[in-house]
């Protein structure tokens, strides 16, 4: 039953690029690029958007390699939010987004380049509200699943101090007196949980990626991008790169 739907929205949504074509006499701009677990689809527009909430990446004549990280970031996302909304979790609230929409404005040069990028591609205020409500939800779930089961004993601390810390801090700094394991404990720990969170994300990722139907629409945008093969779940080309957790903030 879900194919079906999904098919009859597919259908229609081309319908209404064709008349929308046809009424303007012109290019359709959106296009359908790629569908994730029969329920999530992505569009053009998805990574314009996506594109435009990176300060770098030109958006008046996006290049392909940066259309296909979008795509994965993207397929990233909908599947952690496909698993975030499995479970009860708390929304973003009001304080928190207006936090991380001035922190999102705060990576550009200026309020009025940010808007500049946000009109060029067609992203309304409400839309982009939704995206850093998406984002939020996406963090929570992560540290949820993550962070609040992430351990790091204080013996491995003392290792990553002896075997990482002291070699690299007389590799990049030498001269410079090397600081007490107590000194700089709380900074390993850091460190250290962080790298946890990375690896176990990362992990999550590629099996969530293994056990998902992902269809891609575009083939201009598929290389590197799992497809689907017969009836089983998606199978790729290349898994998505290690350390890419879809962090968004």
């Amino acid at each position: 039953m879900r194919r079906v739907l999904l098919s009859l929205l597919l259908l229609a949504l081309a319908a209404a690029g064709a008349r929308g074509q046809a009424a303007a006499g012109g290019e359709v701009v959106d296009r359908m690029v790629a569908v994730v677990n029969d329920a999530e689809l992505i569009t053009y527009s998805d990574l314009l958007w996506q594109l435009a909430l990176q300060p770098d990446a030109p958006i008046d004549t996006p290049r392909r390699e940066d259309l296909r990280r979008a795509l994965e970031l993207l397929i990233d996302q909908r599947l952690v939010l496909q698993e975030a909304h499995k479970l009860p979790h708390v929304h973003a609230t009001e304080e928190e987004m207006k936090k991380a929409e001035a922190e999102l404005v705060n990576r550009f040069p200026s309020q009025a380049e940010f808007q500049r990028r946000l009109e060029r591609v067609g992203l309304t205020a409400a839309q982009l509200r939704e995206i850093v409500h998406e984002r939020i939800d996406m963090e929570k779930y992560l540290d949820f699943r993550f962070r609040s089961f992430t351990v790091v004993t204080p013996q491995e601390v003392e290792a990553y101090y002896k075997d990482v810390y002291v070699p690299r801090h007389r590799r990049t700094r030498p001269g410079v007196v090397l600081p007490e394991l107590k000194a700089v404990y709380n900074e390993i720990q850091s460190e250290m949980i962080e790298r946890k969170i990375e690896s176990d994300t990362d992990d999550f990722l590629e099996e969530a990626r293994a056990a998902a139907q992902i269809t891609i629409l575009d083939e201009s945008l598929g290389d590197g991008v799992q497809r689907p093969e017969g009836t089983g779940g998606g199978r790729g080309s290349a898994p998505p790169a290690r350390g890419a957790r879809p962090r968004t903030r």
